[in-house]
């Protein structure tokens, strides 16, 4: 590796000695470059500083033990499925065991005389000790030369000896064909040749927090000599995350408080004839949350705002009374008056959902609501008026202003269409979105020379705990339904042992007599081959229980030919083409079909009444949030539902969690269940979001948030423009960019 000094914006493929086949496997982690590999923090630690003579080893301790390799020998075992690699290291006390799965190229390596540490947890074999699977590393001349000296702890203090072994040693976020052990190598090698690095953090918060300064930081992250210096490391980072998530969300409410917006009165007669004209009550916190919405249509600048509810809880009614204020404009007798508004929806299923919920609701609605996705382009004008066109005129019309509602999917933000007046944006489940397909439908040109930006208002259906909202959302206005609507029963839930599957059988069939219908819901579409298999398949005890889990093809071939072959069977997932997937739903819906196998694609936006059954397969595989989602799929009808939780695992803490669904009064409880469990960037999807890994963790810290606001305030507060914090302006510049935040 080179000697020359690096900067953090070097490419790891002009590094001497890196590569590409080792750079393409970093790209899979996105690491690029030299800022992005000492950023790619450890998310644990093994403390193997226990450095023990071989007859001095305990069964289940963690230690390192330094040797000879007196006997390699490698055979196949478990059916030919597996390569066992077996070492005998020794030491002047005694012998002790080192076996490896699947590792077949150790066998040119751990060569006989070569002298290496073993580090790993102690397990017991029938002739002594035995480390299965153990971290090892191969001893320099240097290094064995300074140990016959009986400078132990001198070296284990010095990364240039010990690396992998005889300290605490980091774990990273891995990838295939590249483990921590090559990630820590090129971390130490990169470390020891790039330049100092500027801080990013201001001197006064330094001070008063009393962080690391961010040299020492990134040292004591990825090769701390204890578990409190990698606490002190990974909190500075964790703060700092938040501290330019706080900036930015403030940065950018302050920025949406100057900018122009469309100014509709509130006029509470005319939203209430609109309220009146439904068929039912709406609930007390969709009348608030419909209040919310129309304040801010009149304060002159952008709203920007979050409407969350559980599934079925009438959200899209809120947004269409919204959309028809804005179609209404402010001269409610000249029919030209009035501004568009468009409706994103993350899938084709959902678009058409909201556009046959606008044509049941408001049939009298004469001023143009479309659908626009890849496979239509219709426009409804009420009193049954459809009317079906090639996707080209739609949007010449749509761009003319003359469609006042436009609902679509990704279709919006092509290139080719353009609004006249857009002045609100409603994007459904936004968590599915990239953060820059969202920002392109709410920020895009206009045609003409109008700059005034729209209204936005994001729709979420996957509960967030406030904590989460306030941090990751935190320029964003909160709204809540946390009711449901009137007259709907409380959907049955249970866990079923594998045992009862029968009895299950036994019930579908009972209710499909009744006329009603099925959802079966599995984690896959289909069961990978042997040799994917293999790919997943580190050794025996880490199978995960992937090769058992239920998939939608084979459950499909199951139900429809052995368990219920007189009964409609059909099936759904995301491989299929568009008109396939809207043709199996369409059946679904006319009740041509009894029994529909999907895969999560139903989870959101398919509202079938008469569906009273979902039976979720492997349900152990999805996080509670999920699960919740796919129940919200049924008991939208008079009928009383159930949801039937499935699982081959015999472990407790599945059940546990399991349970939590059946126990949880509300989605807001399930997910600050599911955010325990599972953490922040696997709960709202990282990819989704954009924000770093670290604060995403730190969100769960409410006492860390309040701090990271505070004092993102005291600096904005007296230096609005950041021209005291040049430096910290331009960091914030590039964080911006670089978690997508809009």
């Amino acid at each position: 590796m080179t000697l020359e000094k690096l900067s953090l914006q070097t490419p790891l493929i002009d590094i001497k000695g890196v590569g590409p086949k080792f750079v393409e496997r970093l790209k899979n982690l996105n690491i690029d470059t030299v800022k992005d590999l000492l950023w790619h923090f450890p998310f644990r630690y093994e403390d193997f500083s226990n450095i023990s003579k071989i007859k001095d080893l305990k069964t289940g301790e963690r230690a390192t033990v330094n040797g000879v390799v007196k006997d390699v020998k490698m055979r196949r075992t478990w059916k030919k499925r597996m390569i066992l690699l077996e070492a005998v290291v020794a030491d002047e006390t005694g012998t002790v065991k080192a076996i490896w799965f699947n590792q077949k190229f150790l066998i040119t390596i751990l060569k006989k005389g070569t002298t290496i540490n073993l580090a790993g947890k102690v397990q017991e074999d029938k002739k002594g000790s035995m480390f299965s699977h153990p971290m090892f590393e191969i001893l320099s001349k240097k290094t064995i030369e300074r140990l016959k000296e009986g400078d132990i702890e001198e070296i284990i203090s010095d990364l240039d000896y010990f690396k992998h072994t005889g300290r605490l040693v980091p774990i990273y976020p891995e990838t295939a064909r590249l483990t921590s052990k090559a990630i820590r190598y090129l971390i130490k090698g990169v470390f020891d040749n790039v330049e100092k690095i500027a801080e990013t953090l201001p001197d006064e918060i330094l001070k008063k927090r009393g962080f690391l300064e961010i040299n020492d930081a990134l040292k004591k992250i990825h090769f701390p000599d204890s578990l409190e210096e990698a606490k002190d490391a990974k909190k500075r980072f964790s703060f700092e995350d938040l501290f330019y998530l706080q900036m930015s969300n403030i940065r950018q409410k302050k920025k949406l408080a100057k900018q122009k917006a469309y100014v509709f009165a509130f006029d509470e007669k005319y939203a209430e004839s609109l309220i009146n004209r439904l068929p039912f009550e709406l609930t007390g916190s969709q009348k608030k949350a419909i209040f919310e919405v129309l304040r801010d249509f009149e304060k002159g600048h952008p709203m920007n705002r979050l409407l969350q509810g559980d599934v079925g809880s009438g959200k899209t009614i809120v947004a269409i009374i919204a959309a028809l204020i804005v179609a209404r404009g402010n001269k409610p007798f000249d029919y030209a008056q009035g501004e568009q508004s468009a409706f994103m929806a993350p899938t084709e299923v959902l678009a058409r959902q909201h556009y046959q919920t606008f044509k049941k609701f408001f049939t009298k609605f004469e001023k143009g609501v479309c659908l626009l996705t890849s496979s239509e382009a219709k426009i409804f004008y009420g009193d049954d008026m459809e009317v079906v066109l090639k996707k080209p005129e739609l949007i010449k019309k749509i761009s003319f202003g003359e469609i006042k509602i436009i609902i679509g999917t990704h279709s919006l933000i092509q290139k080719s269409v353009d609004f006249k007046d857009l002045a609100f944006v409603v994007i459904d489940e936004q968590h599915r979105f990239g953060v820059d397909q969202r920002a392109e439908l709410v920020s895009r040109k206009f045609s003409g020379e109008n700059k005034i930006l729209p209204h936005f208002l994001s729709m979420s259906a996957t509960p967030i705990p406030r904590t989460l909202s306030v941090t990751i959302f935190g320029d964003l206005e909160l709204s809540i339904i946390d009711e449901l609507p009137k007259n709907r029963k409380p959907i049955i839930t249970k866990v079923v042992a594998p045992e009862n599957r029968n009895k299950v059988y036994a019930f579908v069939r009972g209710q499909v007599k009744k006329g009603r219908q099925i959802f079966v819901v599995c984690p896959r579409i289909e069961i990978p081959q042997d040799e994917e298999l293999e790919k997943k398949v580190v050794y025996k005890s880490m199978f995960s229980s992937w090769e058992d889990t239920r998939a939608v093809k084979d459950e499909y071939e199951k139900l429809s030919k052995k368990i219920f072959p007189d009964l409609n069977v059909d099936m759904l997932h995301g491989k299929m083409k568009a008109k396939e997937k809207a043709e199996a739903m369409k059946k679904f819906k006319d009740k041509k079909t009894d029994i529909l196998v999907s895969t999560s694609v139903i989870e959101v936006g398919v509202d079938i009444p008469n569906a009273t059954i979902m039976m979720i397969e492997g349900a152990d595989k999805f996080g509670l949030a999920q699960l919740y989602q796919f129940r919200g799929r049924v008991g939208r009808g008079e009928h009383q539902s159930f949801c039937l939780l499935f699982t081959d695992s015999a472990a407790k803490t599945t059940y546990s969690r399991l349970e939590s669904l059946v126990n949880a009064k509300s989605g807001f409880e399930l997910a600050e269940m599911d955010l325990a469990l599972r953490g922040p960037g696997q709960f709202l999807g990282q990819s989704q979001t954009g924000i770093p890994d670290l604060a995403m963790k730190a969100a769960q810290n409410p006492e860390m948030v309040k701090e990271a606001r505070e004092s993102a305030e005291e600096i904005l507060n007296s230096d609005p423009e950041l021209n005291n914090y040049l430096f910290l302006k331009n960091h914030l510049e590039q964080f911006e960019k670089d978690v997508h935040l809009e």
